[in-house]
């Protein structure tokens, strides 16, 4: 009986070290989660890629922001309707297109380019004024490109939508970026 009970342990053994190995190995990344649909072709999700940013296809036109923006995970999905609803009334005819996972604005004339885009990270959603050096007063955030400022808006910000709107109208009367 007693070489039974060391066979018996040695197996009780092994099974509990091999369960701390397993604990202690490095557990897999996770599939990137899936944002709320936004009524596409199948019903088909977007990815949700670092920080929560929408993964959306390149697209032209109103369709494709609006998905963007169904897609924006939490708190975020409200900042992107209220400065989609503020660039839209600033500038009634804005073109609207989604662009390397970003929504952007431009006026009418296509000439003219893109003046603002937004990007949700982590912890806030970045606004970018392509030309937002020129703007009075000149927007917080500061970029490694001499031209453009940011605005950087937290979930607990109070959003200064006349100073937001002023910025928007500025900026689309300037040159904009041609991408």
């Amino acid at each position: 009986m007693a070489g039974k009970t060391s066979k018996t342990s040695a197996k009780v053994a092994k099974k509990a070290a091999a369960k701390r190995v397993a604990a202690e190995a490095k557990p897999r990344k996770a599939m990137p989660k899936r944002a709320k649909s936004n009524g596409s072709a199948a019903g088909a999700q977007p990815v949700l890629l670092s920080g929560g940013n929408p993964q959306i296809a390149k697209g032209y036109g109103n369709a494709p922001v609006q998905a963007y923006i169904t897609a924006m995970p939490g708190w975020k999905g409200e900042i992107g309707r209220r400065l989609d609803a503020l660039v839209t009334r600033a500038v009634p005819k804005v073109r609207k297109a989604v662009k390397w996972n970003s929504p952007f604005y431009g006026a009418e004339d296509e000439g003219q380019g893109w003046f603002l885009s937004f990007h949700c990270f982590a912890k806030y959603v970045k606004v970018a004024f392509f030309r937002g050096e020129s703007l009075r007063p000149v927007p917080p955030g500061e970029s490694k490109q001499r031209h453009v400022r940011y605005l950087d808006i937290h979930e607990d910000d109070e959003l200064d939508e006349a100073q937001l709107a002023d910025w928007v109208k500025q900026a689309s009367l300037l040159p904009g970026e041609q991408m």
